[in-house]
C-alpha cells in the first residue's frame, strides 16, 4: 500500500522505491505516530468531520495495532514505505473503509513533524534524568571528597592546589547548564504541527488547540509552512546534544590522564575496564576513551543536519527525511555514554596520597609563598621574583618548597619566618580560598549547600 499514487501509471523502480523508504529507521517512532494518529482522530470527531462511531473504531484499531507492536504479535513490515503507511494499512485491515478517513484533513508532511517533535520532547525528558542521576553520584563524591587534595592545572602544567571536590564540581555545573539548555530547547519545540498538511493548512474545521492539548503540546504552531519545514529543534536540540558530549569529552580525557601510570591518581573498577590481548599487565580506561571518541559521532549528526537544511527553500523537502537518522543515533549514543560514564564515577576510587604528593611536588603553592610576602611587606612584583628564584633553586636541588629549611629560604628574603610553612601547606592554600566559587571549605559547604538543593528540587 502507499499512501499515493492515483496520477502515477508506472509502478516505481525497486530501487527508487528502496531509496525513497524511510521505515527502515522511522519505524522507531511508531508510538509517537499512533499517538498523533488518535489524538487526530478524536478531533476528527469531535468536530464533526467524522462521525464519533468512526473516530472510536479508529481510536480503538489505533491502540489494538499499539498494543499488538508491544507484544511482539505484529512485526512491523520493512517493506512499507514508511511508518505511517505501515500503520495506517492495517488500520484498514482491521476495521475497513473507516479506517481511510483517519488521514482527513491531515499530511505525511505534519505527521512525520509531529512525530519527531513528539520523540523529541519525550528524549529531551530521558536524557535530562540521567545527567540528573550522574549529577547525584558526582554530588556524592564532592562531599566524600572536599579534603581531597590535588592540583589544579592551567595548561596542563600544574598551577595551584584545588580539591577533587572542587574539580567536580566544576563538572556539575557544566551539567547544570546542559539541563537547563534541554528545558529551554523543550519549552521551544512544545507547539503542536498537526493539522498543517502539507503546506497550507486545509477547508476542514479542524480543531488545532485540541489536538495540541490531547498530545500535551503548548498550543498550535501558528504557521503551517512553518510547521511543516522546520527542523530548528532538531538542530537545537543536537547543538545541546553536541555540548553535553564536549563536556564528558573533557571529562574523560582527565579520567584517562589520571588513571596513566604517570599519574595514578585514581583506580578504576574493573566492571569498567579492558585488558590487553598481548599484555598482560594493561588495565584500559575504555569507557572515557569511547565517550571521548563517541563525541565526533554527535558533532557529526549536528553538522549534518545543518548542511541539510542549507538553502532549502519553503516548505517540505524530501531532503528532510534525513534528519531521523542523524537524530536518532545521537540519541542512543548520548543516552549510553552517559549511563556508563555515570557508572564508571561511580565505582572508581582516588589515590589521596598520590593526589596530595602531586600536588606538592608541583610548587602549587608557588602562588601562596608570594602571597605570604606581600602580606609582610614586600611588593607583589618583588615577592614574585623571589619564588621564582627559589622554584628555580627547588628543581636544581630536587625538593618541594616545604622541604626548605627556614635558613634557605631567609636566603632569599629576610622577611621570612617559622609561620611559612604552615601558610604554603596544602590545607592552608586551599581552605583560605574561600571567596564565592573557591575551593575553600567555607566556599565548598556553600556550594554544596545550593547542590543539595538543586538535587532535592
Amino acid at each position: 500500500m502507499k499512501l499515493w499514487g492515483g496520477r502515477f501509471t508506472k509502478e516505481t523502480d525497486k530501487l527508487v522505491n528502496d531509496f525513497n523508504a524511510s521505515i527502515s529507521f522511522d519505524k522507531e517512532l511508531y508510538k509517537h505516530d499512533i499517538h498523533g494518529s488518535i489524538a487526530h482522530a478524536r478531533m476528527l470527531g469531535r468536530s464533526g468531520i467524522i462521525s464519533e462511531k468512526e473516530s472510536a473504531d479508529i481510536v480503538a484499531g489505533l491502540e489494538t495495532i499499539e498494543n499488538d507492536i508491544d507484544n511482539g504479535s505484529l512485526i512491523i513490515d520493512d517493506t512499507y514505505e514508511d511508518i505511517h503507511t505501515f500503520v495506517e494499512a492495517n488500520l484498514i485491515e482491521r476495521i475497513g473503509d473507516t479506517g481511510k478517513k483517519l488521514h482527513t484533513g491531515r499530511s505525511r508532511n505534519d505527521q512525520v513533524a509531529l512525530d519527531m517533535r513528539m520523540y523529541t520532547r519525550e528524549q529531551i525528558d530521558v536524557l535530562s534524568d540521567n545527567i540528573f542521576e550522574m549529577q547525584k553520584v558526582l554530588l556524592r563524591l564532592i562531599k566524600e571528597n572536599t579534603q581531597t587534595f590535588m592540583p589544579g592545572f592551567t595548561h596542563l602544567q600544574k598551577a595551584q592546589p584545588v580539591t577533587v571536590a572542587h574539580h567536580f564540581a566544576a563538572y556539575f555545573e557544566m551539567f547544570i547548564r546542559d539541563r537547563s539548555r534541554l528545558s529551554d530547547c523543550r519549552k521551544r519545540m512544545n507547539q503542536c504541527p498537526l493539522g498543517a498538511g502539507a503546506l497550507a493548512g486545509t477547508t476542514y474545521p479542524l480543531d488545532r488547540s485540541f489536538t495540541a492539548g490531547e498530545l500535551g503540546f503548548d498550543c498550535p504552531t501558528r504557521n503551517s509552512m512553518d510547521s511543516v519545514s522546520d527542523r530548528d529543534y532538531l538542530i537545537e536540540f543536537l547543538d545541546c546534544a553536541a555540548i553535553i558530549m564536549m563536556h564528558l569529552s573533557r571529562f574523560s580525557e582527565e579520567i584517562c590522564i589520571w588513571n596513566s601510570n604517570e599519574y595514578g591518581f585514581i583506580e578504576l573498577d574493573d566492571a569498567y575496564s579492558t585488558g590487553s590481548s598481548i599484555m598482560p599487565q594493561k588495565k584500559n580506561p575504555d569507557i572515557a576513551e569511547l565517550v571521548r571518541g563517541k563525541t565526533g559521532r554527535v558533532y557529526g549528526a549536528l553538522m549534518s543536519l545543518l548542511t541539510t537544511m542549507k538553502a532549502l527553500p519553503l516548505a517540505y523537502n524530501k531532503d528532510m527525511q534525513e534528519d531521523k537518522e542523524q537524530v536518532f543515533d545521537a540519541v542512543r549514543t548520548l543516552n549510553m555514554s552517559v549511563t556508563l560514564f555515570t557508572g564508571m564515577l561511580d565505582t572508581m576510587s582516588f589515590r589521596k596520597d598520590r593526589m596530595a604528593e602531586s600536588a606538592k611536588l608541583g610548587f602549587t603553592n608557588a602562588t601562596d609563598a608570594a602571597d605570604y610576602l606581600v602580606k609582610h611587606g614586600v611588593a607583589f612584583r618583588d615577592a614574585h621574583g623571589i619564588i621564582g628564584r627559589i622554584v628555580l633553586y627547588c628543581i636544581e636541588n630536587n625538593k618541594a618548597i616545604d622541604d626548605m629549611s627556614l635558613e634557605e629560604l631567609k636566603e632569599f628574603s629576610e622577611v621570612f619566618g617559622e609561620d611559612i610553612f604552615d601558610a604554603i601547606s596544602l590545607e592552608t592554600c586551599v581552605d583560605t580560598r574561600n571567596t564565592t566559587g573557591a575551593p575553600g571549605k567555607t566556599s565548598m559547604e556553600e556550594a554544596i549547600r545550593f547542590y543539595e538543593n538543586y538535587i532535592s528540587e
